[in-house]
């Protein structure tokens, strides 16, 4: 039965049943283990000391240079890279440049929303700007985003040509989304449709991308790259849903962030739109709390007490931001199940597609 839970660092259950854990570990760890020697040779081209602040973020050395065995993420990216190649009928490894070049325009996009957003702790640990200053996170992330390109034109065949195209057309999309979230954080009142719009843009861009590159670079169509990623696209804005719930209400021993993260930073997410949007008594207080927020200077916001945020996330959650965000992680991952049926590919390639959509919505950290 489809539930929602209210505990710190709980999120939403789909309608549908999460599948085998264990076959979607086995399935991320696939991209890791694929993926990962072709990113850390494109990253040893890189000039010094870029080389090595790039080894950090990626976890792969710690602050003092040792090898670290640090969390690079959950692989969700390359993981469909790899389902996409297969979809179109080749193997999981004509996916393998796709899925790097996917991986290090969202890292690249990682290192300067860190500094753009005052992030200072990114998967426990502090983040490149923080450790290296503010000039390295900008020139490593700009290095990463080209080498993205590098590594599929590369190829030198059409595939890679016609995935090279829809990566930038991504990326543009992922860095308008960004502008877009820094813009809002000081408007009083943004749509529940800008933000989606948003944050299609910011997460649900890339995603698409990740989950057709590999069938372009395995020789799909344009109306099955279409399709698969239409599935991408909202898939990303069901991950983003979640993650706006885990932005607030997220256990900061799973998230690796601050308590109330996203509040003390201003975001206009979709708890906080929905709430301001649902009308009623605990909505107009909000508006009048969050409408005095966007005119403090920086510093007398930063000395806010726990308190504080706690009254605001208390806010959003009786004006129902929080339930109105869990049913649409749900009524996203709903859509993007409805665009596999368009594609044919096996059956058990389309099982690890939905798999890996029931682990997005259903995920703690």
């Amino acid at each position: 039965m489809s539930t929602t839970t209210k505990n710190r660092g709980e999120t939403v259950t789909p309608a549908t049943p999460a599948a085998d854990t264990a076959g979607v570990m086995a399935l991320l760890e696939r991209g890791r283990t694929l993926a990962t020697p072709v990113l850390r040779a494109a990253v040893d081209r890189l000039a010094p000391p870029m080389d090595t602040v790039a080894a950090y973020h990626f976890g792969w050395i710690d602050a003092e240079g040792h090898p670290a065995a640090g969390d690079g993420g959950k692989a969700v990216r390359p993981a469909l890279a790899l389902l996409s190649a297969e979809a179109a009928g080749a193997a999981p490894e004509t996916g393998v440049p796709g899925a790097v070049a996917v991986e290090l325009v969202h890292n690249f996009s990682l290192l300067h929303d860190d500094l753009m957003d005052g992030d200072e702790q990114r998967r426990h640990r502090d983040t490149v700007w923080k450790m290296h200053g503010p000039a390295q996170a900008i020139l490593v992330g700009d290095a990463l985003f080209a080498l993205a390109n590098e590594i599929l034109l590369e190829l030198g065949t059409a595939e890679a040509g016609r995935a090279t195209r829809r990566l930038t057309s991504a990326s543009r999309k992922l860095i308008d989304g960004q502008a877009q979230d820094i813009s809002y954080e000081h408007r009083e009142r943004v749509t529940v449709e800008e933000c989606l719009e948003m944050e299609g843009n910011k997460t649900g861009a890339l995603l698409a991308c990740a989950a057709s590159i590999g069938a372009v670079l395995g020789g799909a169509d344009d109306r099955t790259a279409d399709t698969l990623e239409r599935y991408g696209y909202h898939l990303g804005l069901a991950f983003q849903a979640v993650d706006d719930l885990l932005g607030i209400w997220g256990d900061p021993e799973a998230t690796g962030k601050r308590t109330w993260s996203d509040l003390r930073q201003r975001k206009k997410s979709l708890p906080v739109v929905a709430a301001l949007a649902a009308g009623g008594a605990d909505s107009e207080r909000l508006a009048q709390i969050l409408a005095a927020d966007a005119h403090k200077p920086e510093e007398e916001f930063a000395d806010f007490s726990e308190e504080e945020f706690a009254i605001r996330a208390a806010l959003i959650e009786q004006a129902g931001g929080r339930d109105w965000t869990s049913e649409e992680a749900r009524r996203q991952h709903a859509t993007a199940m409805e665009a596999l049926d368009s594609v044919d590919m096996p059956a058990e390639v389309r099982a690890r597609f939905v798999a890996l959509a029931d682990f997005v919505v259903v995920r703690k950290r």
